[in-house]
């Protein structure tokens, strides 16, 4: 059985399989820009859409 989360980017609408998370104080993101909260304005998966409006 697989665990997701809600990746806990505020503009993420990712849900992550825990196993796959990239965990930061204790708080779940489905990538390292989610984490590091998108400094540069990239997109969460690089290049493509996800549906998400990170680095937006």
């Amino acid at each position: 059985m697989t665990t997701t989360s809600q990746c806990a980017c505020l503009k993420c609408t990712c849900q992550v399989e825990e196993a796959k998370a990239v965990v930061v104080g204790g708080k779940v993101f489905c990538s390292e820009a989610c984490s590091t909260g998108h400094l540069n304005h990239e997109p969460c998966h690089g290049a493509g859409s996800c549906g998400c409006s990170c680095g937006d």
